[in-house]
């Protein structure tokens, strides 16, 4: 293709000496970038992801066509002051040793054939800009468009530099992920207004937020730890940590995310938990280093079509090996006895194997094993309801090219409706070749138990004991350390329950 390009620009110009330019307008000056680096011209998008710890210059990456593209507003790199880009904008895709950039312009100009007695080159004192590297002078001087240099606007720093994947290689990396997939799933948070993810491997339990001890390493980053089954645990502010805006810190969904680093357990605050989606490795768009110290935690973007494209970490890398030794090995050093005296030495129930459960509410409060739950997803509405289906059948919903029926287990059950579903979401669920998604009143976080922690469920509840809900097919029940008591959902008996009715 660059070949071509080439070939295209060099037949245009002829063999005068020539030279192509696209020209731009930009604050009511004219800049003008060689024809070889335009890609295209597109649309400001209408989402366009912003990255933490990023410079004024850098108002986000966007996706178009499978690639991740960084939007660079280069009003702001003459003066950081400037306003930010909007919607009327346009953006040049530059194309530069196979690094793409999206430059912010008010609106396209002309192409233009350059003679080489109007190009003049310019250079700048210390400190100023780089990315002028000269003029062009057209109407005997009455018209003066200033050059870019695409080898600056694709190394301006702390701005990821985005590698052009052609269509050969993209489908040769998603087969390569795609035996691996299945196993594949990702938490996606959010932290000062910026979806993040982390993959399901590091993550070790979510809690809701307990009250934080403070200790001499409590600061603006890390806000203090907690006896978590024993363990002193360092808890730090996720939104701090990447420099995003704080959240209401008395937010009811704010979360205490536990993730593993290597043998330590860190504790992250975060303002919500979204969702748990399946992804595929080729999915997350590169974005690499970002030249800070801490761009090696962004993985990539992993582009959504049911909420905002999310920042995917590689959780290794959130913190420094000093900041992990200082947050981690520092709270153990110093009150892990604390932590031990309070809970126990409790060897044997250390020792027993742990299960993960997904809570949520349905009227009261229930979990599953998160094994039996493929992915959670938003609670959309206008979904297709064929005529003729049973109440309990909400609509059928095309998830990535499958359909699948959604069920309301209120209506299933005979449960009154919600005044308020706005924080409803839908737990699709499979069993061989059928896939169903069914819908909960809320998910609420995650918990891992040991084996002990199930119980047979109440008689009353097994004879019916004029309940009339879920509860009334519920063999186990799950006792938490605090005592709550939560219903077992069991897949198989919900399957069995929705036979018996799409038969009837």
């Amino acid at each position: 293709m660059e070949a071509a390009r080439a070939a295209a620009a060099k037949a245009l110009a002829g063999a005068a000496g020539l030279e192509l330019f696209g020209s731009f307008l930009l604050g009511g000056e004219e800049f003008a970038l060689p024809a070889l680096a335009i890609r295209e011209v597109v649309s400001y998008p209408e989402r366009v992801t912003r990255m933490p710890l990023s410079p004024p210059c850098l108002e986000g990456i966007f996706t178009l066509r499978g690639t991740a593209i960084p939007v660079v507003n280069l009003a702001r790199i003459f003066d950081p002051a400037a306003p930010g880009a909007d919607a009327r904008q346009k953006i040049a895709i530059l194309d530069h040793d196979d690094v793409l950039v999206g430059l912010v312009f008010d609106a396209t100009g002309e192409v233009l054939r350059v003679r080489p007695e109007q190009r003049s080159t310019v250079s700048y004192g210390a400190g100023r800009p780089s990315v002028v590297g000269g003029t062009i002078m057209l109407g005997d001087g009455a018209r003066l468009l200033q050059v870019l240099v695409p080898e600056a606007l694709v190394r301006i720093d702390n701005v990821p530099q985005v590698r052009s994947l052609s269509a050969a290689t993209k489908a040769a990396e998603r087969a390569r992920f795609l035996r691996y997939a299945e196993a594949r799933k990702c938490l996606c948070f959010s932290a000062g207004g910026t979806s993040f993810a982390f993959t399901m491997a590091a993550v070790q339990e979510i809690i809701p937020v307990p009250e934080l001890r403070t200790s001499v390493m409590t600061g603006p980053l890390c806000k203090g730890w907690i006896n978590f089954r024993g363990r002193a645990v360092g808890v730090v502010d996720f939104a701090a940590l990447v420099g995003c805006a704080a959240a209401d810190a008395a937010g009811a969904d704010r979360r205490v995310l536990i993730a593993r680093v290597g043998e330590e357990l860190l504790g992250f605050l975060v303002d919500s938990v979204d969702t748990i989606i399946p992804y595929f490795d080729g999915d997350v768009l590169p974005i690499p280093l970002m030249g800070t110290r801490r761009g090696a935690m962004f993985r990539g973007c992993l582009p959504r079509q049911d909420g905002p494209d999310t920042l995917f970490l590689d959780h290794a890398n959130v913190l420094s090996d000093a900041e992990l030794a200082e947050v981690c090995a520092g709270h153990r050093r110093i009150h892990q006895d604390e932590a031990t005296a309070e809970t126990g030495r409790g060897a044997n129930a250390a020792a027993t194997r742990k299960q993960v459960y997904l809570a949520f509410a349905l009227g009261s409060p229930w979990a599953t094993d998160i094994a039996q739950v493929r992915e959670i997803i938003p609670c959309a509405d206008g979904m297709t309801r064929p005529p003729g289906t049973p109440d309990c059948v909400h609509g059928m919903l095309n998830l990535r090219q499958q359909m699948i029926s959604v069920i309301d287990l209120r209506k299933l059950y005979d449960m009154p409706p919600l005044d308020d579903r706005s924080d409803c979401r839908i737990l699709v669920l499979e069993r061989g070749d059928e896939r169903y998604g069914v819908i909960v009143d809320r998910v609420d976080s995650i918990v891992n138990l040991p084996a002990s922690a199930r119980r047979p469920s109440p008689r009353l509840l097994r004879a019916g004991g004029g309940i009339v809900d879920m509860r009334a097919d519920v063999s186990e029940v799950l006792e938490l350390a605090d005592g709550t008591v939560k219903s077992l959902f069991d897949r198989e008996v919900f399957f069995g329950k929705l036979e018996a009715v799409l038969a009837a």
